[in-house]
């Protein structure tokens, strides 16, 4: 029987303590079965570059082998190219692509020495799954070192088009270490299309009439595989963390006012200037909800050595004050906000609570939120969901508000229309919500990936 070997730019061995931030650690839980082995950065830095022979634990019957990295190579590998380049890129945002060909060049030997450390650890009926664009050569870099297994790798971003993908220096060496894989996944169409328009324009490859494309004697099937949630699970922590003290104390300082969340991370992907401009405009235009509703804003910081997500946190630092400092009553507040993550069973008892979640990211490949937020509902007396058009959550969930988050007008209008709606109305939407997040769980998603990379029907 073969034996599932996940690569993923960092490993979350379950003996490091505090809340994980990112959906993969839970996503894999169902893939995962004893005798796995998960292959990635390990989370430390060192003061020079490690040795390739990777480091090996074990729990619960699952293999993790990490490599650490050094500063230098943390900065250029992934400060530089893969947030730096990738990252804005993959998101549109072309004007903060800074490319260093050093950069670049650390990120193709970090992916080769990942390569050497990870093949002696294969046996020849492994499936490989790479998770990621920190790891797109990954691949290439097995097979030159003679792995004829089976490697599939999953984009949890979104995925541009020709026109903005040709903006990206290296974009043909990019592109041709995606179809060294034997599956290549994407959360929606749009992202499946705009990989496959790629390798047609830039590469002058023509698809198959099944998403396939062939190079140097290899065909990668590209294939659409929308990742999911344990939407059982998440459920049964909401009504667990519903009795809990953290959010009876939420409900208390609420004093029967209403809640709206929003949970992301730190990040210029995800829309948190726009969105809290919108909250202030539906203050200013709808002067009835003032003292009747307050945002919980969750932005755990990452990536603050960047100087982008420092000014991002200088723009929310702003935009909160301001807003608090204009609205607030000396018993009332309207922005809480929150730079620390919290546990997930906290979140998921917050998510209930809340009359409306505000998932309005300005592009995301998915948004894991948006699904863990209907999770929570009660479904007697739902919240409404407030979502992005340019989520890839958006695909699925259509009973949501659907919002253009470049819009701040846009969001008001739907922030009022959520605190307004009829319980009917709620009910129905949530009833319907309900029904796809059910659907498309994370087992069902790996199940889809880890068929389609055997070659069977998903």
């Amino acid at each position: 029987m073969s034996r599932l070997v996940i690569v993923s730019n960092r490993v979350p061995v379950p003996t490091e303590r505090g809340p994980r931030a990112g959906g993969l650690a839970v996503a894999m839980a169902d893939a995962l079965e004893p005798g796995s082995l998960w292959f990635g950065w390990s989370g430390k830095r060192t003061a020079r570059a490690a040795t390739v022979p990777a480091v090996l634990a074990e729990a619960d019957g699952i293999s993790y082998a990490t490599i650490d990295l050094s500063d230098y190579e943390y900065r250029l590998f992934y400060s530089g190219f893969s947030n730096g380049v990738l990252w804005p890129l993959l998101h549109f945002r072309l004007g903060l692509v800074h490319y260093r060909s050093e950069e670049y060049q650390c990120y193709r030997a970090i992916n080769r020495r990942f390569a050497e450390a990870l093949a002696p650890l294969l046996g020849p009926d492994d499936v490989i799954w790479v998770h990621d664009y920190h790891l797109i050569p990954l691949g290439e870099e097995l097979r030159a070192r003679g792995v004829t297994n089976r490697i599939g790798f999953f984009l949890h971003t979104p995925f541009v088009p020709p026109e903005v993908f040709r903006a990206l220096p290296r974009a043909e060496q990019i592109l041709a270490s995606l179809c060294a894989y034997d599956v290549v996944g994407f959360h929606t169409e749009e992202f499946r299309r705009g990989f496959l328009r790629c390798v047609h324009d830039i590469l002058g490859l023509a698809p198959d009439a099944d998403h396939g494309v062939t190079m140097g004697g290899r065909r990668a099937q590209a294939i659409v595989d929308p990742i999911g949630i344990d939407a059982e699970g998440f459920a049964a922590a909401a009504e667990r963390a519903w009795r809990g003290n953290e959010v009876r104390r939420m409900r208390a300082s609420m004093a029967g006012r209403a809640l709206a969340i929003g949970v992301d991370r730190l990040d210029y992907s995800k829309g948190l200037v726009q969105r809290l401009d919108g909250f202030g405009r539906l203050l200013a235009q709808h002067p009835e909800h003032r003292q009747r509703v307050s945002f919980l804003q969750v932005a755990a910081r990452s990536r603050e050595d960047v100087n982008e997500y420092q000014e991002l946190r200088i723009a929310l630092d702003r935009i909160v004050g301001d807003t608090i400092g204009q609205y607030s009553e000396f018993d009332w507040v309207p922005v809480r906000y929150m730079t620390r993550p919290l546990r997930r069973g906290t979140l998921a008892g917050f998510y209930r609570v809340a009359r409306m979640g505000v998932v309005t990211p300005l592009r995301d490949g998915m948004n894991l939120v948006a699904k863990e937020y209907v999770a929570a509902q009660d479904s007697r007396d739902p919240g409404v969901l407030i979502l992005s058009r340019f989520a890839g959550a958006a695909e699925e969930l259509t009973e949501a508000l659907i919002v253009n988050p470049f819009d701040p007008d846009e969001i008001a209008d739907a922030m009022h229309t959520a605190l307004t709606m009829r319980l009917e109305e709620r009910q129905a939407r949530h009833r319907a919500l309900r029904e796809k997040v059910w659907a498309s769980t994370a087992r069902r998603f790996s199940e889809q990936f880890l068929a389609a990379l055997a070659g069977r029907d998903g």
